[in-house]
């Protein structure tokens, strides 16, 4: 009786496996740096920050094309904010696409300036989810955490990456670890 229950339960695991790899296969999620650490900062009019988001909708579109329907963006400041927005503009034309944000905290936009945090706030209204690892901050850890989690539910990264040492770096390292599809968008 023993051998039954454990083969049934082996059974079961199996099965949520296979179901949590077939989500995996059709989720991506970003990485990249935060607008300080770009070329332009925080002008968006820029004609480089044209130019990158140019690309982005093309490598989000040959993502939506090659049958990923959930994207995972982190939610900060910079590349992850142009990320959502740009998924969200998508889901006028494929309705069946969702936006996850994963957030390493709840209070994430408590210092930021009035008008990103407006942003934010304006982006997360239109999530079709929101993972959020904490309460309250939990310093750096917080950050490695939910880009961890990004990865571990994605089979496709997208990155914006200019080869500063940073969470962008440890994140494209883990996601090699892990065997994940890598895109690098260079600012």
């Amino acid at each position: 009786m023993q051998n039954k229950k454990n083969l049934a339960l082996e059974e079961a695991k199996s099965e949520i496996s296979a179901i949590i790899n077939d989500l995996n296969s059709t989720t991506a999620c970003f990485t990249g740096h935060r607008s300080q650490k770009l070329p332009w900062k925080f002008n968006e009019d820029d004609e480089r920050c044209i130019a990158m988001k140019a690309i982005l909708r093309q490598e989000i579109e040959k993502a939506i094309l090659k049958g990923y329907r959930t994207f995972i963006s982190g939610m900060a400041i910079g590349f992850d904010m142009i990320c959502a927005e740009t998924v969200l503009e998508f889901k006028r034309q494929y309705e069946d696409i969702k936006l996850i944000g994963a957030l390493p905290y709840k209070t994430q936009d408590i210092k930021w300036s009035v008008k990103d945090r407006e942003r934010y706030r304006g982006l997360l209204a239109r999530l079709d989810d929101v993972r959020c690892l904490y309460d309250e901050y939990k310093g750096k850890d917080g950050y490695i955490e939910r880009n961890r989690y990004m990865v571990n539910n994605s089979s496709l990264v997208i990155a914006l990456y200019c080869g500063i040492y940073g969470g962008t770096s440890y994140t494209l390292k883990y996601a090699r670890e892990q065997g994940l599809e890598i895109v690098i968008i260079k600012p």
